[in-house]
């Protein structure tokens, strides 16, 4: 820590959130001027040093450059050992908080985009022998250029081949895996990639798929959506630590279809397919027979039509984090609310010819130049 920099060349902005492991704050860089999150290390309950938890997040959170990732650029020191900061890329939206202002779910374009790069970032780390453990929408930052960032890494480890037991206690509950509930303790890439099927699952209906109150709750839910399980779909399943212990319903259908129809009468939630498809295997309840990140990446739901919306398309909305005033919030809504339609008038040309695509939009931009800040000179 000799060689860091002091957290006071940064300006403090406003507090964006505090979480088990530390609290963040917006901060300004006084030389650069960039915006970014610091993110305080919390070590009132140590006494034999630094943090593990902190360790472990800022060793792989230093070592891994991906766009998907949300990225660390230092660490800055206060005025005692106690005061330690990790430096990050600030982003205006964690999915949660956004989902909780939209009045209505994801496109099913919008959830491509999302899901397209949240694959990317996971199956990065996974290549990297990293294991997140804890992917939820809290967990998931959006910026207003319609980049992801997978943040949070205070329960992330690497793992390797064989596998080593770890703790089960890990992921929170709406997102944990069924095998985690079951107290297995030998586990790999699955525990992201079933976290992975619950958030995509709640970008489609905006609420999480499972929200149990307790561990048996939770099986509970995960039982009744999906269908209990058996020997057949998965194998060894008699055998984990609490499967004896429980008594479980007897549900033998899975009813997920009935939650994502293909078609839905009254302009609910409505998935192809394809769709219907990744999610299903993204929710296996064997780890092994679990599709991996990067055979979701391939899967026919990202190249059947609509395609999945640019990032640069994304809507905007108002951010919290960034400390926007009610009055600079209504200013920002209605900037979004013209932009989107904007958006979306683009999105109904994109059958189009590219060529005349690329031309309405060099006219749309044209059109905003004119009627800028300067246009009374014209």
């Amino acid at each position: 820590m000799a060689g860091c920099r002091s957290v006071f060349e940064y300006e403090q902005l406003n507090k964006i959130d505090e979480g088990t492991y530390g609290v963040v704050f917006r901060a300004r860089d006084k030389k650069t001027g960039a915006i970014r999150a610091l993110k305080k290390v919390k070590m009132d309950k140590e006494r034999e040093g630094f943090p593990l938890t902190a360790l472990r997040e800022a060793n792989i959170l230093l070592s891994m450059q991906h766009p998907n990732i949300v990225g660390v650029t230092e660490m800055v020191m206060g005025n005692s050992l106690d005061s330690i900061f990790m430096v990050m890329e600030f982003a205006e939206h964690d999915l949660k908080g956004l989902m909780e202002t939209m009045t209505k779910p994801f496109t099913i374009p919008e959830v491509k985009c999302l899901m397209l790069q949240l694959l990317g970032g996971v199956s990065y780390l996974h290549d990297n022998w990293v294991l997140h453990r804890d992917l939820k929408t809290s967990n998931i930052l959006v910026n207003n250029r319609g980049e992801l960032k997978i943040c949070d890494f205070g329960l992330a480890r690497q793992y390797s081949d064989p596998l080593r037991p770890y703790t089960h206690m890990v992921v929170t509950l709406w997102y944990r895996a069924p095998e985690l509930l079951l107290g297995q303790r030998l586990y790999s890439t699955g525990v992201d990639v079933w976290s992975l099927g619950c958030i995509m699952g709640e970008l489609l209906c905006k609420d999480p798929l499972f929200q149990g109150k307790t561990e048996i709750d939770q099986i509970d839910r995960i039982f009744r959506l999906l269908g209990t399980p058996n020997e057949k779909i998965w194998p060894n399943f008699i055998n984990l630590p609490s499967v004896r212990k429980i008594k479980f319903p007897h549900q033998p259908y899975n009813n997920l279809r009935k939650k994502f129809p293909k078609i839905s009468p009254n302009g609910g939630v409505t998935l192809s397919d394809a769709g219907f498809d990744l999610l299903n295997k993204l929710l296996a309840y064997d780890p092994s027979r679990r599709m991996t990140c990067e055979e979701a990446l391939g899967h026919e739901f990202f190249r059947e039509f609509p395609p999945a919306k640019a990032k640069e398309l994304m809507p905007t909305y108002p951010s919290k984090a960034a400390g926007q005033t009610r009055e600079v919030v209504e200013r920002a809504k209605a900037a979004a609310r013209a932009r989107n339609a904007e958006l979306r008038a683009m999105e109904a040309i994109e059958g189009e010819d590219p060529l005349e695509t690329q031309r309405r939009r060099e006219e749309a931009m044209a059109g905003r130049e004119r009627t800028g800040l300067f246009s009374h000179l014209n």
